[in-house]
């Protein structure tokens, strides 16, 4: 396949961090006045929106494709910002291991106070995926 017609995420691996936290909420809070604003307008009409679904190839505990690339070294088990558009507005971030292997974590508070940037829950994510 040629590269050109690779998607635009290919060999873009970011780190998860507060202000992709922050990114994602601010999605999620136009989308709601955006829908908001379609139900006032279309009270008896079925909106018409285009409904995402995740993509096959980068489901949980499926291999990354290699049309992505190799994960750098120092992003294997680090948590990254989601390249599946269906997540964009979800609060989940994954984590790729040595093997390739996805896993999804949702960014809310663990046990309502352990947040996705604590070292005990970055520890325990690092269990989670070790192969």
């Amino acid at each position: 396949m040629d590269p050109l017609f690779w998607p635009s995420e290919a060999n873009c691996f970011r780190r998860f961090t507060p202000e992709s936290l922050a990114a994602i909420e601010e999605r999620i809070a136009q989308k709601k006045k955006q829908r908001g604003k379609v139900k006032q307008k279309n009270k008896d009409q079925d909106a018409g929106e285009d409904k995402l679904s995740p993509q096959l190839g980068l489901k949980t505990c499926k291999k990354l494709p290699s049309l992505y690339g190799d994960v750098p070294g120092e992003l294997v088990g680090e948590p990254l910002e989601d390249f599946d558009p269906y997540y964009s507005d979800h609060k989940t971030f994954m984590v790729i291991n040595k093997r390739r292997t996805i896993f999804r974590f949702t960014a809310t508070p663990a046990l309502c106070i352990i947040g996705p940037f604590n070292p005990i829950r970055k520890a325990a994510i690092k269990i989670l995926i070790h192969s």
